[in-house]
């Protein structure tokens, strides 16, 4: 990276930073769906522990080298820790249960609909104040996602679907949980460490009463869904730390287009006409949320 570019990345505002991040956690949360998927038929609960006890390593060796301390800046955050920890954990679980029980389609999106959580999680525990606008355009952005998943709703009645819809819901109270903490000095690297820690010791009876054995191929695509949940961690920590979920929630539905775009590199797989329109969709409604929160949110 270049000096000028060194430059511009310091001077962009703490929402330029939260959309950059929720951007590169979509990228990296979309590999780890993926790298899930290519595991093959073991149980939701062992893919889980190994996915977090790579995170783990790496949320340690942050801690390490930023030299931050593992305790809560402040003992008051610990309830918010373990609220964002616990139903994070829980949101895990129930998004591979669906994924592992549904259409691929639908746990997609009901695991999608986590941004839409967090902006109404935002607006009733944070008192994030929410204008119409704003929240047409996470309603829009839904709806664009509804176009490249093109669900089936066929099993809704069934516990999985309704596994998914709590998954996707669990999710979006962690992530207001997150920017909770990070809106009250918990560091980013020490909010990935304490849920990577909570979340491995919560998965560990899984493994130990319902263990598959791996084949070497199952055992490296775990650990790459590992590494790039990490990095998903890391990335979508540090963007509602950086900014309010109304103004950068939207971003996250991106993760839809690496994962169309991954599927048909690897896959083969062609997107038809219904999801170029969601893309369309999705996209001209991150512009224009980006757009409307610049002129209108207070220049900091």
């Amino acid at each position: 990276m270049t000096d000028t570019a060194e430059k511009k990345l310091l001077r962009l505002s703490p929402r330029g930073k939260g959309m950059i991040c929720i951007i590169l956690s979509a990228f990296c949360f979309a590999w780890m769906s993926t790298f899930v998927r290519l595991a093959g038929d073991l149980p939701a609960g062992e893919k889980a522990f190994f996915r977090n006890l790579v995170a783990l390593f790496f949320a340690l060796a942050a801690l390490k080298k930023q030299k931050i301390p593992f305790r809560p800046h402040d003992k008051k955050n610990l309830p918010a820790l373990f609220i964002r920890a616990s139903i994070g954990a829980f949101g895990i679980l129930c998004n591979f249960y669906a994924v592992d029980h549904l259409v691929l389609s639908d746990a997609s999106m009901l695991n999608k609909m986590s941004p839409f959580f967090v902006v109404l999680f935002s607006f009733l525990f944070l008192r994030e104040r929410l204008t119409v606008f704003q929240g047409m355009m996470v309603l829009t952005a839904f709806i664009g996602s509804l176009f490249v998943i093109k669900p089936s709703f066929s099993g809704m009645s069934s516990f999985p679907a309704f596994a998914g819809l709590i998954g996707g819901m669990a999710a979006g109270a962690a992530y207001t949980a997150v920017r909770y903490c990070g809106n009250h000095g918990e560091k980013g690297a020490f909010i990935v460490a304490f849920f990577s820690g909570f979340s491995t010791l919560f998965f560990l009876p899984f493994l130990i009463f319902d263990f598959h054995p791996m084949s070497i191929g199952q055992v490296m695509t775990l650990l790459g869904a590992g590494l790039a949940a990490a990095g998903g961690q890391f990335t979508i920590t540090a963007a509602y730390t950086y900014a309010p979920a109304k103004e950068i929630s939207v971003y996250d539905y991106t993760q839809l287009i690496f994962t169309t775009a991954i599927g048909f590199i690897l896959f083969g797989d062609k997107p038809d006409i219904f999801s170029v329109i969601g893309y369309i969709i999705i996209v001209s409604t991150a512009v224009m949320s980006f757009e409307y929160n610049k002129k209108h949110s207070p220049a900091k």
